[in-house]
């Protein structure tokens, strides 16, 4: 029986498939590119660099990669060529990465075959027909981690991989269909910024399979590359570089895959990087094509190297013999040391003796009004040093200055106001309101308005304690029945009382009584005397004798 397969074709460099009749002619789970793009920012187009360019910094690559003549058919015995089950094959890869503290590099490349056809060739009665359809394949991700050598410098090491997920179609030459691992030892560097290299090697991971008869599995991938670095700002760099891979398990020439390239880069401004190359395979392992072509573009920013630091000679120090820190050009006292001053005459002259600060309030005696009290300073010269007047009501304002120095008040610019509350003034027997406790009409429901002015009162009665009792007065205006009128100002009176107990004031201290309207403090006959007949006042019953406070 007549065998079909492909084989090393010496002529072409192409890869042919070894393939016997009972085999299959599926494509399922093969990928078949060969070429993996190095992150977006590194100096080679398969070998990746050891380096992390920059800190939080992207790098963003657009990448066509086109393979001629990746799978071939060939028959046996005769070696005549019968067509090619994939003659074109064009990718673009999109690829992004980050670079991180000068030392982690994160990637992730999404690959799409663009292009692909072939001959649908037939051998031995059977037909192997080739892709025609665009195909996404399998997305890779990649983590690298520096850990000897900076950007610039000759030799750098570093640890990095990759990991494939298997997103592509397995039927159309584009996935494996299994995740696939990449672990690499890399190395490179850049010497006197003229040359770089970069060597990467590592297993490609992954399950057995057979295409074809030809055994696919975990393979021994590796990658070198050099570049010189032309023109003054070495924006050129031009070089060649080579990968490829054999199997672990079954190494021979169809299980093999090597290719060289010839790259051209060229910086177009600082962050912008287009490169451009090509090369032949050297093996017919599956996936080599016999040419290759890659064209790129990417924005990479730049990696400048520091200015060196130039420190000047530093000149003779000038003469300062008693080693005070004070020139002897300046120094008034050359021969002793010294504190510096602002009179010509005593600069760097030991100082006067210290001042003497008798209370220890840090106010030295000579500017100390009170030399035996420990004070606080004060701009008057009479005050400074003595101690500050009393506050006796604790609102921060002094007595002298306070209008109400036995009630808590705030600050106010009228001095009859100063440090008073704002609604509330104590006289000889009684708490004087400045504002109306405001009920609902016709009830003893205390309005949410004047829920402040009763927190008032009930500060001063906390702060007053010498208050031992205190009546609590509701009064009407003389609309109305005067039975009504007393009854209601009874309930407001007990209403406000009820308000100083939830407030915090004992309810002994407190008593309440309803006048009615029999107290007016204004004339019934216009509204506005009504309004002030309609009132609660606090009238002080009784008072701890200042002796016994």
């Amino acid at each position: 029986m007549r065998s079909t397969r492909l084989k090393t074709c010496l002529r072409g460099a192409t890869a042919l498939l070894f393939l016997a009749l009972s085999s299959s002619a599926k494509a399922e789970g093969l990928a078949l590119n060969r070429f993996d793009p190095a992150p977006a920012g590194d100096r080679m187009f398969g070998v990746p660099s050891p380096y992390a360019a920059g800190h939080v910094t992207p790098h963003v690559m657009l990448l066509a990669d086109y393979a001629h003549n990746p799978l071939k058919l060939y028959s046996v015995p005769t070696d005549s060529d019968q067509g090619s089950i994939v003659k074109h094959q064009l990718y673009l890869h999109l690829n992004a990465s980050l670079a991180l503290w000068n030392r982690l590099n994160l990637d992730v490349s999404a690959p799409l075959a663009v292009y692909q056809s072939g001959d649908d060739p037939t051998a031995g009665g059977q037909t192997f027909p080739s892709p025609t359809s665009a195909q996404l394949g399998d997305l890779r991700f990649g983590l690298r981690v520096r850990l000897l050598g900076e950007y610039h410098d000759p030799f750098q090491l570093a640890l990095g991989g990759y990991v494939w997920v298997p997103t592509g179609a397995k039927d159309s030459y584009v996935s494996s269909g299994e995740v696939r691992g990449l672990p690499q030892l890399i190395m490179g560097g850049r010497i006197d910024e003229r040359f770089v290299w970069s060597v990467a090697a590592g297993p490609q991971i992954q399950g057995k399979s057979s295409f074809a008869n030809v055994d696919q599995g975990t393979m021994f991938k590796w990658g070198a590359g050099f570049g010189f670095l032309l023109l003054e700002n070495r924006h050129l760099q031009i070089g060649p570089e080579a990968y490829g891979a054999l199997t672990l398990r079954d190494v021979e020439k169809h299980t093999t895959n090597a290719e060289v390239l010839l790259d051209v880069r060229y910086r177009i401004v600082d962050d912008v990087e287009i490169a451009a190359g090509a090369g032949p395979g050297l093996t017919s392992g599956v996936g080599t094509p016999d040419l290759r072509a890659l064209l790129s573009l990417a924005y990479t920013p730049e990696q400048k190297k520091p200015e060196p630091v130039v420190t000047p000679a530093a000149p003779p120090p000038p003469a300062d013999r008693d080693h005070d820190g004070i020139l002897d050009s300046d120094d008034a006292c050359p021969d002793v040391k010294g504190v510096a001053d602002e009179d010509p005459k005593k600069n760097g002259c030991p100082p006067p003796p210290a001042p003497v600060d008798t209370d220890g309030d840090g106010i030295f005696d000579p500017d100390d009004a009170c030399v035996d009290v420990k004070g606080v300073a004060n701009e008057d010269p009479k005050k400074n040093g003595c101690p500050p007047p009393k506050d006796t009501d604790g609102d921060g304002i002094f007595d002298p200055d306070d209008a109400c120095p036995a009630e808590k008040g705030p600050a106010d610019d009228d001095k009859t106001k100063n440090g008073c509350p704002k609604s509330v003034r104590v006289v000889e027997n009684e708490i004087v309101i400045l504002e109306q406790v405001q009920f609902d009409t016709g009830k003893a429901t205390i309005k949410k308005a004047s829920s402040e002015l009763l927190n008032e009162v009930a500060q001063v009665l906390s702060q007053h304690p010498e208050m031992l009792k205190v009546e609590v007065q509701g009064h009407t205006d003389n609309r109305g029945s005067a039975a009504l009128n007393k009854k209601l100002s009874q309930a407001r009176a007990d209403a406000v009382k009820k308000a100083m107990v939830e407030r915090g004031v004992s309810a002994d201290r407190l008593v309440t009584k309803g006048y009615g309207p029999d107290k007016p403090i204004d004339e019934n006959g216009t509204e506005e005397g009504r309004q002030r007949n309609r009132r609660v006042q606090f009238v002080i019953l009784e008072k701890q004798p200042k002796e016994s406070q």
